[in-house]
């Protein structure tokens, strides 16, 4: 059973835009810290957007300051990332993040989440 579902990605052209979506099927989505990582081949995966239970709190990481915003609906339990201006380096798999319900570690590592949506590939050309 898929507990993340990423969907949104695509190929793109350089300051295009793109919203990529996760639905989340896990319990008491509301209550749960959510993530979107970033990978590229050979490169570890990094934290790219987190936003804390209750939506109140986020952090970005220095490359999507400014261009990307993550959002959560809980009622509909979807997770959000607006990603506005793409570069070719933004090219990428973005993968879906949830943690344990109300436990929120530091919010950039990659340790605090437990759950992992297949990924979404996101590719910026020039």
């Amino acid at each position: 059973q898929v507990q993340l579902a990423e969907s949104g990605g695509g190929s793109v052209q350089a300051e295009e835009d793109l919203r990529l979506s996760c639905v989340v099927s896990l319990d008491n989505f509301s209550a749960r810290c959510m993530a979107w990582f970033r990978q590229v081949p050979g490169k570890e995966r990094e934290a790219v957007a987190t936003i804390s239970i209750g939506g109140d709190t986020t952090y970005y990481a220095d490359s999507a300051k400014g261009r990307f915003t993550i959002s959560r609906d809980d009622p509909n339990y979807i997770l959000y990332l607006q990603m506005n201006n793409l570069k070719p380096e933004d090219t990428a798999t973005y993968y879906c993040a949830a943690s344990w319900i109300g436990v929120c570690r530091d919010p950039l590592t990659e340790s605090s989440y437990n759950y992992w949506g297949q990924g979404t590939q996101v590719t910026v050309s020039s």
